[in-house]
């Protein structure tokens, strides 16, 4: 269990590490935005087209990154989307059990049937250096091999949750504190 738990734990750093690059992503996203929103206004005030494609996909391809990449670092944090009324009412063993039968059951399946589909997709789009039709566009073969990083990312962090949460089962009550206790060793 130990050698899981550091494997674990560097899945979590790695997400955590990706998770910190996301928000300044999101700094330089919401920064391009700006620039576009006032660009257009400008160009319609004095009669010049100081906009481009290129940093309006460039904003598309920020907002991409943000939210595929950040998926890993969210469920690490366990800040995604619940609606289930049942789970806030179990115990620590029942939310483990219903965390564990998720991940195996739909997570990991889920994450392994995008991968599977998507592989062929970006090589496809690599070969041909696919970019975009609009004028002035990216490339976007770079985009979407961004999706295949993300699914990598989230399989892995599912694998880190699989583990914490087997630790729970078989009675480690804290995973989190029996990992740093084990690494401070």
């Amino acid at each position: 269990m130990r050698l899981l738990l550091r494997i674990a734990h560097a899945i979590d750093t790695l997400n955590e590490w990706v998770g910190h690059l996301v928000s300044w992503l999101t700094l330089f996203m919401v920064l391009i935005g700006v620039y576009n929103a006032t660009t257009r206004k400008l160009s319609q005030t004095i009669g010049v087209d100081l906009s481009s494609n290129t940093y309006i996909e460039l904003q598309w391809y920020m907002f991409a990154l943000v939210f595929l990449w950040g998926a890993g670092y969210t469920l690490k944090h366990n800040a995604h989307v619940r609606v289930d009324v049942f789970y806030a009412r179990l115990s620590k063993r029942g939310k483990a059990w219903v965390d564990v039968l998720g991940t195996i059951f739909f997570l990991l399946p889920f994450v392994a049937i995008v991968l599977y589909t998507s592989v062929p997709i970006v090589y496809d789009s690599f070969k041909i250096r696919e970019v975009s039709p609009d004028p002035g566009g990216l490339p976007r073969y770079p985009i979407k091999a961004a999706l295949i990083v993300a699914f990598v990312l989230l399989f892995l962090q599912g694998i880190s949750e699989l583990i914490k949460k087997t630790a729970v089962l078989l009675g480690y009550e804290d995973a989190a504190s029996f990992e740093e206790e084990e690494l401070a060793l």
